[in-house]
Parts: structure tokens; sequence; C-alpha cells
């Protein structure tokens, strides 16, 4: 596979990379042609897959480079990874409080108060989230174009690759909760893989600004380590924990540690 991709253009590269991540969240999101309702259990379990995924992925294939550009910099080799950090961090938490959003399960939607239906603005909270993952995936990709020594296209497609798994329950957890309030399952399904067609746009303008600011790379790594930190933290872990009084709070801790691992796989074995 990896042969296959090398031979196409490096923005060729990125679409059909971030249309394999669109794909798993649509996969996740056909779910609702199966029933209403998916397994409590099984739902924390994958969502503390897809926040192991993404901690993995934020540091194996995002921080870590970032770090080792910087060894040789004008700055301590620290500055960029930490500011970058806090930065993508911010930047998402700006989002969240700015555009409105409502997230499954609960009532009251966040950020600017707005007339919005629900499943739009359940759709705009699973949205909110993809926007990292595409940055990611097309700064890494954007790094390996340029040639940098600790980047490499295999690397990139071990990041597209563990994003589009942990894709699949975001798809189905966005798709399920419009099932549920008697939404059409066809409308279900195509608003729950609408929310992952921003993965796509936003790694091409992640690929585009690398290509213009190579000086910042380390900075562009680790704003979109921060920025998927910020998502984990705020929402997956919290989402996954909700039912903990039901007495399976450990799943979704051994779901973190799987989908670290798988990743951790795919980083070393690809990269």
């Amino acid at each position: 596979m990896l042969n296959w991709l090398l031979k196409f253009n490096p923005i060729l590269q990125v679409l059909l990379a971030t249309l394999f991540t669109w794909g798993m969240t649509a996969l996740g999101a056909s779910a609702v042609f199966f029933g209403k309702t998916v397994n409590r259990k099984l739902l924390d379990g994958m969502l503390g897959f897809a926040s192991g995924v993404m901690i993995a992925a934020s540091f194996f294939s995002l921080l870590a480079p970032a770090v080792s550009m910087s060894q040789s910099g004008p700055v301590p080799a620290w500055v960029p990874a930490v500011v970058g950090f806090l930065v993508g961090g911010g930047f998402l938490y700006l989002i969240d409080k700015i555009l409105p959003h409502l997230h499954p399960g609960e009532q009251q939607a966040e950020g600017i108060k707005s007339s919005w239906q629900r499943s739009v603005l359940l759709v705009l909270a699973i949205t909110l989230h993809n926007i990292p993952e595409g940055l990611a995936v097309g700064v890494g990709f954007g790094v390996a174009a340029l040639g940098i020594e600790t980047a490499s296209v295999s690397s990139a497609v071990a990041l597209a690759l563990g994003i589009g798994i942990q894709n699949f329950p975001e798809g189905m957890a966005v798709s399920m909760p419009l099932r549920s309030e008697n939404i059409s399952k066809r409308k279900a399904f195509m608003l729950g893989q609408l929310s992952g067609i921003v993965e796509p746009i936003s790694a091409v303008i992640g690929f585009w600004a690398v290509s213009l600011m190579r000086n910042l790379l380390p900075y562009a790594l680790s704003f979109a380590a921060g920025a998927m930190i910020y998502v984990v933290a705020e929402e997956l872990i919290p989402e996954s924990k909700r039912s903990a009084a039901s007495g399976h709070s450990d799943i979704p801790t051994i779901g973190v540690m799987v989908g670290f691992a798988l990743m951790m796989l795919l980083d070393v074995a690809l990269g």
C-alpha cells in the first residue's frame, strides 16, 4: 500500500489518506441501519480506544518529531513543542466556546446561543473534533514532502491509519443519538458521515500551511498535537466515563491502553 501511495503527488497522498479517514467515519455512521442504539459498554470501550489512539498519535507522530527538529534550532528544543502544544489546545478551546454545538447525551448546547436544530448542533460537535485530526494528517504529509530527516510518508500513513480506525466510533457516536431522536436512518447516516468531510479540507489546509512556513514546522506539529489532546481531555474520555456508575468504568481505561498500544505499533512498525 505504501509503495502504491508513493506514486502520487504529495497533495494527492493527503487527499487519499483523509478520504480513508472520512470513509471510516461513514462506516461508523452506517451503524444506524442496524438499530437505534448501541451497547453502552461497547461504545465506551471504543471511545476509550479512540482516546488512546489520539494520545499516542500526538506523541509519536507529532510531538516527538517536533522536538527532534528543534534540536539544532535557535531556541531550546522544548520551546516549539510547549508553545505549539499550548497554542493548539487554546485554539480548540476558543472554537469550543464560540461555535454552537451539542455533545451526545447532553441537553444544553455549548458555544454562542443559537436557534439551530439539535441535529445540526450534534453534527457540529463531532465536526469540531475532526478538525485537528485532519490538520494532523496534513501536517504529517507536508513535513514528509519537505524531506525532513525525522519525518517520512510511512509515519504519516501510520497517523492516518490510526485516526481512521478511531473515526469509526466517532461516526457511530454522532449517528446513533440522531437516530434515537427519531431521525430517519438515511438522514442520521448522512449527517453522521458529513461530520468527517472536514478532515480532507483541514488536511489540505495543514499541508498547504506547512509548505509555506518551513521554519515553523515544529510549532505546526505541536499545534496539531495540542489540538488533538484537547479533544481527548475535553470530550472523548469524559464521554467514555459518563456511564461509569453502571459499574464498567474499567472498560474505557482498557480501551485507552489498547488504542495507545495499536497506534504505537503502527508508528514504530511503519515509521
